[in-house]
């Protein structure tokens, strides 16, 4: 008698699930962690809409089935990405160790740091834009996400309250004005960049164009908080 799927080890119900071996799939957390990343360059490239499981199961070498039982659904998948990218910039961001640096030191480096990551990360600006055509309306679902931009928040009024304390930065500025003006200048390097080329004819990913425009990032939010 077949022994009930419920009853099994994890790794097992996922194979035996999808009909595969059990040598197919002997780590479920990196088959879950691929799945999430080659999604994320799906959803970038194409939106939610444009996006097709098949095309993850196949670079992948899982199966749809494998795909609906780790995440239930297309728009499951969708969110978890969603959640992903948010947790791997956060993460990232928390690695910078800012609280180590003089507040001038720390800001240049977060500065610097979320354009870099934005300018490496196209998938993510994508999924962010795509987000935002549909009005939050995934983003909505997930406290996760709200949770994570907690620390980046954190972080901000850390080094500008220090900086305030030193002399170096002006009081009464938004915190979360500061972050959305840093978000900003990083972000219009990636969403923006072959309308603005075009217009401009001015080839935005050449490399001398990006050193400059970063140091010119740096400087602004340097210039917005200084005393």
């Amino acid at each position: 008698m077949n022994e009930p799927v419920h009853s099994l080890p994890s790794t097992e119900r996922v194979e035996r699930a999808t009909g595969r071996e059990a040598t197919r799939t002997n780590d479920p957390e990196r088959t879950r962690s691929n799945i999430l990343a080659v999604a994320e360059q799906e959803f970038g490239e194409k939106g939610l809409s444009g996006a097709r499981i098949d095309e993850i199961a196949a670079a992948t070498q899982t199966s749809k089935r494998m795909i609906y039982y780790y995440f239930g659904s297309k728009e499951g998948l969708y969110l978890a990405v969603l959640e992903e990218s948010y947790r791997k910039i956060r993460q990232e961001e928390t690695d910078l160790h800012l609280e180590d640096l003089a507040p001038e030191a720390a800001l240049k480096r977060l500065v610097g740091f979320t354009f870099d990551r934005h300018l490496r990360n196209e998938s993510y600006v994508r999924i962010v834009m795509s987000e935002n055509i549909h009005r939050g309306q995934f983003m909505r679902q997930s406290q996760y996400i709200q949770d994570l931009n907690v620390p980046a928040i954190d972080a901000i009024r850390d080094l500008y309250q220090r900086g305030v304390a030193a002399g170096v930065f002006r009081p009464g500025l938004d915190l979360i004005d500061i972050h959305a003006s840093i978000s900003a200048l990083s972000f219009f390097n990636v969403s923006n960049r072959h309308t603005f080329g075009l217009i401009f004819k001015q080839d935005t990913q050449e490399p001398g164009y990006l050193a400059q425009r970063r140091d010119s990032v740096i400087d602004m939010v340097w210039r917005y908080l200084r005393q």
